[in-house]
């Protein structure tokens, strides 16, 4: 089993609209790196932090588990999408997506800023200068500190 960390704008798609939900398609991704750990490296089975980014106190705000193999987004063949891309083709899709499937919210907001000041965490990708990836792995290690973290007094 693999462990990641994928992001979203809670006003685009938030861990809520996941649990209204249950399985939904994690599509709009459109950087090859990303792209291709969504493609070649994620299972059925794998657990993910669902990460809220560009909000005010970014952070880790549930858990949801890859339910689907990898296949192509629908949105890159569509003009009207914002996520349309022309140089896709049906025959040769450019992106990909995987199905998740809400498991739980954390029990409390584990903030960006607390992970970053946990020394045990700095070499986590999340925090590496200049990586602004929407999914990224995250070792067994870091998973399990990460929550750990749920337990601990939200820092002030």
């Amino acid at each position: 089993m693999n462990y990641w960390l994928m992001k979203c704008e809670p006003d685009v798609f938030s861990i809520d609209d996941l649990q209204h939900q249950k399985i939904e398609g994690w599509y709009g991704i459109r950087n090859y790196q990303a792209r291709n750990m969504m493609r070649d490296a994620m299972r059925i089975g794998d657990q993910v932090f669902f990460y809220h980014s560009n909000v005010k106190v970014p952070g880790i705000v549930g858990i949801m588990e890859v339910v689907s193999a990898p296949y192509p987004d629908p949105t890159q063949f569509d003009p009207d999408h914002r996520y349309f891309d022309p140089k896709a083709t049906q025959e040769q899709p450019r992106w990909v997506q995987v199905d998740v499937q809400y498991i739980r919210h954390t029990q409390r907001l584990i903030t960006l800023e607390e992970l970053k000041n946990d020394d045990q965490l700095c070499e986590s990708p999340l925090f590496r200068r200049g990586n602004r990836l929407s999914i990224m792995p995250v070792g067994l290690g870091d998973w399990q500190r990460i929550l750990d973290r749920e337990q601990l007094p939200e820092l002030k």
